[in-house]
């Protein structure tokens, strides 16, 4: 049975579409050029060593699901020194964060075009500083909560991977994803929430990067940010 058939293994359906629209002829253009000397190698052939990646690098943060990347590529640009690992299998998303980085010159973002699992199942335990998941779909029906991102194994994952005292944030701005989240990663061994007050989550931390999709408001409630820390 390959990956595909296997219930417990299918493509994650957590952020949307695969293709939407057309892309446009110069960022198309950027999947030939760009994307092959950035793209990670691929998880389905053995494990991801993050250290030969970038050499030298001060820290490695994972962002599953990018969207468009403009977080992605802010963050790269504010942390030359730290190696951004950026996952998403919405080809517009990639489309768009190619064009980011190209136009910024960004030469610490590595790119997974794909399912963001088989990336994390071929790090190695301890090799991440931080993990950051910022407005997953939401898959509002009962029904659908299964195709959430946040689950009790995506969760312990994270926490496999993080190292001590590395972070987890997890930002949605809808109310039953946040509380949802919450009980996941509250129950999972060696993440500790460190919010100690009401404004620790409502209010946004200093290096969070606003976002075109964020500025929509599309949720029923304002961000809630949930920041963690791998004990």
């Amino acid at each position: 049975m390959s990956s595909s058939d296997d219930p417990a293994h299918r493509p994650l359906r957590s952020f949307g579409r695969i293709k939407s629209r057309a892309i446009k002829p110069r960022q198309a253009a950027l999947f030939d050029t760009l994307l092959p000397g950035i793209a990670l190698p691929h998880p389905k052939t053995g494990p991801i060593d993050p250290t030969t990646l970038m050499p030298g690098a001060k820290a490695v943060w994972l962002e599953i699901g990018f969207g468009g990347g403009e977080h992605l590529a802010e963050q790269a640009a504010r942390h030359p020194d730290t190696l951004m690992i950026g996952c998403e299998p919405f080809l517009n998303g990639v489309a768009s964060a190619l064009r980011h980085i190209d136009e910024r010159g960004l030469q610490n973002v590595r790119l997974h075009a794909d399912d963001a699992r088989d990336v994390m199942t071929a790090l190695p335990d301890a090799s991440l500083d931080r993990v950051m998941i910022l407005f997953p779909d939401p898959w509002h029906k009962a029904r659908h909560n299964k195709r959430r991102l946040v689950q009790d194994e995506t969760a312990a994952e994270i926490a496999r991977l993080l190292k001590p005292g590395g972070g987890l944030r997890f930002v949605t701005d809808w109310k039953d994803y946040a509380e949802w989240a919450l009980e996941k990663f509250e129950r999972t061994p060696g993440l500790v929430w460190l919010a100690e007050a009401a404004d620790d989550w409502r209010t946004a931390p200093a290096d969070h990067v606003v976002t075109r999709y964020e500025e929509k408001k599309l949720g029923d409630t304002p961000p809630i940010f949930l920041d963690f820390m791998r004990a």
